[in-house]
């Protein structure tokens, strides 16, 4: 497990950086109020993804060792064309960022199908190519914007749109036939039982993870409805720097759900799970103390003027950004033994403060209130997942010490890398 969280791990820093380099990029070029246009869309498409990955999420990568690979890929990819098609139009009937409806079907659509191809290699435990497909989504989208940008000479925010579209279409149709490729075309059909176990662990799972993404992205909406785009744009910044820390620390929680998913032994899958834990304490000791180390005028030569304001935002959700990422190894822990019903409420509970602190905050401190509704929705979400885990198993202070064994084991796959 060690050394696959290590590949990953590495992967993930990757993402991390060219993340940063995106960001930096769109800031840039397209100002605070581009970048808000760019939040906003690109959370649409996210709103969108957790209806599609009720057949194309986490059902795929928990039914790949359970049903026929052939079976799953058929109401994944049905079910990735409807909603891909049907929710992005209900967005523009409700006229949220209407203008953008072409570009946000196309990233709808190319999304969901390559998250099903990813959410197979997940569950077949081909991690290798989870991360190498993971980190080509960052890559390719920054070379087609340089392209559209520098070759082309496109220099609206519709750039960044069509290079996503183009990245995530091609990536679709490249994973799509190394997959084919070991399948039987004979044994593609419809089948009610694959139907039925998909959707019902697929809306269960999903239900908590759109819940939860509305605690991430609800404060973006209000932002712009009291504020208007450009402070959506500044505050996204934190966001996204909070998400890119967290593309690092999901990591281990995706090899760690595969491990429990795959797993015989729930003993062993607790073992694993405080393991990720310590992990991922260390980890976002390390990323909170870089937060403060940074002085605040590195963020404003970086991002310019506009975003003057990003250490004081970051400094503000670090709290929050800690507890999301060490909750979210218990998160996936329970979502690998299909024990769903705690993230449903820890969500629900997280969306109820996230909405009665926008009201409440927002209006009155703006940016600054967005960021405490955000950072209080985290903490509760990640006190209920901790609280359920440690009544269920037996807790000791080692727990979130690390060993000298441990740390020798670590260092030795590390090493051997």
């Amino acid at each position: 497990m060690q050394l696959t969280i290590i590949k990953t791990f590495v992967s993930r820093f990757l993402i991390l950086i060219l993340s940063f380099g995106l960001v930096i990029f769109s800031t840039n070029m397209w100002g605070s109020e581009g970048k808000g246009t760019i939040s906003i869309v690109v959370a649409n498409a996210a709103a969108v993804s957790f209806f599609s990955s009720i057949f194309s999420g986490s059902s795929t990568s928990y039914f790949a060792s359970r049903f026929k690979i052939e079976k799953i890929l058929l109401y994944a990819y049905i079910w990735s064309l409807f909603i891909g098609l049907l929710v992005p139009f209900l967005f523009s009937l409700a006229s949220i960022q209407s203008g953008y409806l072409v570009y946000l079907i196309g990233i709808s659509v190319f999304s969901s199908l390559l998250s099903t191809n990813i959410s197979l290699f997940i569950g077949t435990q081909n991690i290798k190519r989870f991360n190498v497909y993971t980190v080509l989504q960052q890559v390719i989208h920054i070379l087609f914007i340089g392209l559209l940008v520098f070759i082309f000479n496109k220099k609206d925010v519709s750039a960044y749109f069509l290079a996503q579209i183009g990245c995530l279409a091609l990536l679709f149709f490249t994973s799509f036939f190394q997959i084919i490729k070991k399948c039987n075309i004979s044994e593609i059909s419809f089948c009610r039982e694959v139907a039925r176990n998909m959707f019902e662990y697929g809306w269960k799972t999903q239900l908590s993870a759109f819940v939860q993404f509305l605690n991430y992205r609800l404060s973006f909406y209000f932002l712009e409805h009291f504020e208007g785009i450009a402070s959506v744009g500044i505050f996204s910044i934190g966001v996204t720097f909070s998400e890119a820390i967290w593309t690092i620390t999901r990591s281990i929680a995706v090899v760690l759900y595969s491990d429990v998913v795959n797993s015989k032994s729930n003993e062993e899958s607790v073992e694993k799970t405080k393991s990720s834990l310590k992990l991922t304490v260390i980890l976002m000791i390390g990323f909170v103390l870089g937060i403060i180390i940074i002085p605040s005028q590195v963020y404003e030569m970086i991002f310019g003027r506009e975003f003057r304001d990003t250490k004081e935002i970051m400094l503000l959700l670090s709290p929050g950004i800690f507890a999301i990422a060490v909750s979210d190894m218990v998160g996936h822990y329970f979502s690998g033994i299909r024990e769903l019903k705690i993230l449903n409420v820890k969500s629900i509970v997280g969306l109820v403060v996230t909405v009665v602190f926008s009201f409440i905050a927002i209006p009155k401190w703006g940016i600054w209130g967005a960021c405490l509704a955000t950072t209080s929705s985290y903490l509760v979400s990640a006190f209920l997942l901790f609280q359920k885990f440690y009544s269920t198993v037996s807790f000791r202070i080692k727990d979130f010490m690390i060993s000298k064994e441990e740390i020798e084991i670590f260092k030795t796959k590390f090493l051997k890398k």
